[in-house]
């Protein structure tokens, strides 16, 4: 017998329900609902998830789903986790234009085409399709080129499987896959070596010109006044303080008054 408010959907596994939603979140609406977290639950229908029009926030993951259908409806939705499921496409989310953030790793993604319905989103940068901590992946992955080609179909993204394509990191990761490929053996029946070049530019390493000593003096002089200052004005006060003390001290105890 399932619990009470879930029901078996597709291949056995379960059904969306109202009551489910409603136990697990507390919430008396559907439309009330921001934030849902059905992982691992053996999910394989999503029955009336797309009633819940206010959803922001939603982790699927872990789960048997094979399509996506009711998501299509959640114009809200921002954050999506559909990692390790069964989805051989992704096209119900072309309307989500809140969608900010996918994790679709682990699934039947085939080619990158499979992506087009993704490419009018205008929110979306931050992209997984592969997660080697968590040994997900699609198979559209395996391709030498597509990393390249993801890039491309999807131009507005900031992250693609947690690695900065623009911005602040993304020369880090370029340069590691730079040095990735060029440490791969060459397809070439005869290689022979490359020459060496430098890292840096000529002269990156030379000491600044003389012409700039003299700045550098300025500034250091002007610091030492500055801080000669600092010292006067300590030392003035501290005198102010032994002042006032020494004056109190002279004018004996205070005399009391009775009210």
């Amino acid at each position: 017998m399932e619990p009470p408010g879930e029901k078996p959907g597709e291949a056995g596994g379960l059904q969306i329900t109202p009551q489910l939603l409603k136990s697990r979140t507390g919430e008396f609406s559907l439309e009330s609902i921001l934030l849902l977290k059905l992982r691992c639950v053996g999910l394989a229908d999503l029955g009336c998830l797309g009633e819940c029009l206010g959803l922001e926030w939603l982790d699927l993951s872990g789960n048997a789903l094979t399509h996506l259908g009711p998501l299509a409806s959640l114009r809200q939705l921002a954050v999506l986790n559909v990692s390790n499921n069964r989805l051989t496409g992704l096209e119900p989310l072309a309307t989500c234009e809140n969608l900010q953030s996918l994790n679709a790793a682990g699934n039947l993604l085939a080619t990158p085409g499979q992506l087009q319905c993704l490419a009018g989103l205008p929110c979306l940068e931050y992209l997984r399709l592969r997660d080697p901590l968590a040994r997900l992946s699609n198979p559209l992955c395996a391709s030498p080129s597509y990393w390249a080609a993801v890039r491309e179909l999807l131009p507005g993204l900031k992250a693609i499987d947690g690695e900065r394509v623009i911005g602040r990191g993304s020369e880090f990761y370029q340069l590691c896959r730079d040095l990735d490929s060029s440490l791969r053996p060459s397809s070439s029946s005869s290689p022979r070596a490359t020459e060496a070049q430098p890292w840096v530019e000529p002269g990156y390493w030379e000491s600044w010109p003389s012409q700039s000593s003299s700045i550098l003096e300025e500034a250091f002089r002007q610091f030492q006044d500055t801080l000669q200052e600092c010292w006067d004005l300590e030392r003035q006060a501290s005198d102010s303080l032994a002042q006032a003390e020494q004056a109190l001290n002279s004018a004996g105890p205070t005399s009391s008054f009775v009210f």
